[in-house]
């Protein structure tokens, strides 16, 4: 029956996730093993204290659907925001718009101040090379030339 438990707990903090507006309230143990509970009192149809393997499907398919509904919802308001002329139709301009301009975060200014560290107005190899082996030396932790998937993962958590 543990499955069925951390189930609970996933659906239940999904669904206090669910409303960004307000903060999740904070929930207490008692309060959260009533939930979880209630939940496998629903699954249980037959009120014989145990959930077979039939009833826990009838669950999982109600749950899929909840989900194909939530997001089938969701699709449609967003293509209804993105179709601005209303026609039932997503014309390329329509959903392009949602891009809008592509800037660069930099002007050229700015990066060649950044790269051109002996500021003779150009960027030799050497130049452009040095950030770039600096943030390849940064994720190659124990510094043996490879960046390793490992590797890339941790430096992706700091």
């Amino acid at each position: 029956m543990r499955p069925i438990t951390l189930a609970a707990a996933a659906a239940l903090l999904c669904a206090g996730s669910a409303a960004p507006a307000q903060p999740p309230k904070p929930l207490n143990k008692t309060d959260f093993v009533k939930s979880v509970d209630a939940r496998f009192n629903a699954m249980d149809t037959n009120h014989d204290g145990v959930v077979s393997k039939a009833e826990l499907a009838a669950e999982l398919q109600r749950e899929l659907e909840q989900a194909r509904q939530l997001t089938t919802q969701k699709l449609r308001q967003q293509f209804q925001q993105l179709d601005t002329n209303h026609d039932g139709q997503l014309s390329f301009a329509e959903f392009s718009a949602v891009i809008g301009n592509i800037r660069s975060a930099e002007t050229p200014d700015q990066k060649l101040q950044e790269l051109d560290t002996n500021h003779d107005g150009k960027i030799s190899a050497a130049e452009y090379r040095a950030p770039e082996l600096t943030r390849f030396n940064k994720v190659d932790a124990n510094h043996d030339g490879v960046i390793t998937q490992a590797e890339i993962d941790a430096a992706k958590r700091k």
